[in-house]
């Protein structure tokens, strides 16, 4: 049952998709009047093909490839629903809505049981670094797209050849405020999901390798997170210099990403 709500839910994300798309290539549709309500119940089903996934297996299923590419997902749309509750704007979509659907499909494509065999990683510190790095992940991808929306917003206003997409974006100044307030909440979930991986590495291999590319790379993404939230606290960079560093952060997050295929430690993943 767990891979047939998930894949109620792609069906569900399917729609954000197709009306994501249509809003890039400037036409409107009825899409946007049903693509939320869509969206929501995509995170409702989604929700119980995991809780299942985990209640059937009696134990944490998290680290196998399609379920970690589902909790992901799961936790992007969580951040966009909270953007969209304070800031009461869909503009984000543009971004989240294909990702989610990507990282979706992906894990929707086929699920393996997952054991975890190791007394050490059957521990919370496990749970812990899984959901608190994904929220970080979840919140740094808010930040990017609406980086990339003020970057498209800015462009058009400077042209004075207004898009038909800017009439449902926000002002300059939300999106740049959404993208700050994202990596303020990310940040801390970022910095003690590390911690949490750090304990847990201790306690199953007795020692951390930092020339792991996983764990070399997820130093590197914290270490661009910290100079991100470090130019607007203390430089006031705003705007433009701002959403050119949050694409290098996502950039940097999605390599680290994929050196979970690389990397000794984290090769677990791919079970």
């Amino acid at each position: 049952m767990p891979i047939i709500w998930l894949r109620v839910a792609l069906g569900f994300y399917a729609v954000g998709l197709l009306h994501a798309l249509l809003v890039l290539t400037r036409q409107t549709s009825w899409l946007a009047r049903i693509a939320l309500p869509a969206m929501t119940l995509g995170v409702i089903f989604h929700f119980v093909s995991l809780a299942e996934s985990v209640q059937q297996s009696g134990q944490l299923t998290l680290l196998s490839l399609h379920n970690s590419e589902s909790l992901l997902a799961l936790l992007i749309m969580a951040a966009f629903v909270i953007v969209y509750l304070v800031y009461r704007t869909t503009s984000p979509g543009i971004v989240v809505f294909p990702l989610v659907f990507v990282l979706t499909f992906a894990a929707a494509s086929g699920q393996q049981p997952f054991l975890l065999n190791s007394p050490a990683l059957r521990k919370g510190w496990l749970l812990a670094h899984i959901i608190l790095i994904f929220a970080g992940y979840a919140a740094l991808l808010i930040s990017f797209g609406a980086s990339l929306l003020y970057l498209i917003q800015e462009r058009s206003l400077k042209s004075k050849q207004p898009a038909s997409i800017l009439l449902r974006l926000p002002a300059l100044e939300v999106i740049d405020q959404i993208g700050y307030r994202s990596l303020l909440l990310g940040f801390p979930f970022m910095t003690l999901g590390l911690v949490a991986g750090t304990i847990v590495a201790q306690a199953y291999f007795g020692r951390i390798d930092y020339l792991d590319p996983k764990i070399l790379l997820s130093v590197l993404m914290w270490t661009v997170y910290l100079i991100m939230l470090y130019t607007r606290w203390s430089a006031g960079w705003r705007g433009r210099r701002a959403a050119y560093l949050a694409t290098g952060a996502f950039v940097t997050a999605v390599v680290a990403w994929a050196a979970n295929y690389f990397s000794t430690i984290h090769g677990i993943v791919q079970s």
